[in-house]
């Protein structure tokens, strides 16, 4: 019996169904392997993304923690500053002129000093309160003078001691041109019709006569008597 030929024994092969069977399931296998591992380089990428990606937002959630930490609560500080803004001024700020003028009238009583060339301005009005200046030359003994400047800053009126200055010495008595501030809220400041405060609030000349000074109840040279009330400095004086 003749066996057959090569080439014959390939044709047969390769009709048979059997043998298809076989190449396109090992074409399948082959496919299967290099999705499954394109598959799971495709996940391990996404995971290491999605890894990173939830790292970063819980830093930026951490760090707007810490932005916002700060503010936690601030309607109730805003609340509470309010509060304590009232209180200091009910009671460290006077209700109105007169009360700052007798006070001071009564420190001066209390420490001794003498006081001249009284004057009282006022800056322009502030949001909550309007600073009201006091200008005035003061004479007394070294310890008199102490006295009456320690008062003034501990007194329970807010008084701000702006500038000092030394303007003359005689034995044992001094003079002094005294600059103080204190406030009142601005309608009481705007009805106690005290003249701006000039720009120029520097110490002039000693014996200077001041705006607001005037022949009425002045003593030598326009100044005012040191026993004299304190005379608020009108606008156009």
């Amino acid at each position: 019996m003749k066996k057959p030929s090569s080439s014959a024994l390939w044709r047969e092969r390769l009709t048979s169904p059997l043998n298809w069977h076989y190449a396109g399931f090992g074409i399948l296998v082959v496919l299967v392997v290099v999705l499954a591992v394109r598959l799971g380089l495709d996940w391990a990428a996404t995971n290491g993304r999605s890894t990173d990606a939830l790292a970063e937002k819980q830093m930026e959630l951490k760090s707007k923690e810490l932005q916002t930490a700060p503010l936690r609560g601030l309607d109730k500080r805003v609340e509470e500053a309010r509060t304590q803004m009232k209180a200091f001024f009910g009671k460290r700020i006077p209700p109105n002129y007169s009360s700052i003028s007798n006070r001071v009238g009564e420190l001066q009583v209390q420490s001794g000093v003498r006081m001249s060339r009284l004057q009282y301005t006022q800056n322009p009005p502030g949001a909550d309160l309007t600073e009201i200046s006091l200008d005035a030359g003061i004479s007394g003994s070294y310890p008199q003078i102490m006295r009456f400047i320690n008062s003034l800053e501990r007194d329970q009126t807010f008084f701000v001691i702006r500038t000092m200055a030394l303007t003359g010495q005689q034995g044992g008595m001094v003079n002094l041109r005294l600059r103080v501030s204190t406030w009142l809220r601005p309608e009481d400041a705007e009805a106690s019709g005290l003249a701006l405060t000039p720009t120029d609030t520097g110490a002039g000349p000693a014996g200077a006569t001041p705006k607001g000074s005037g022949p009425n109840g002045t003593g030598p040279n326009g100044t005012a008597p040191a026993n004299a009330a304190p005379v608020p400095a009108k606008e156009g004086e």
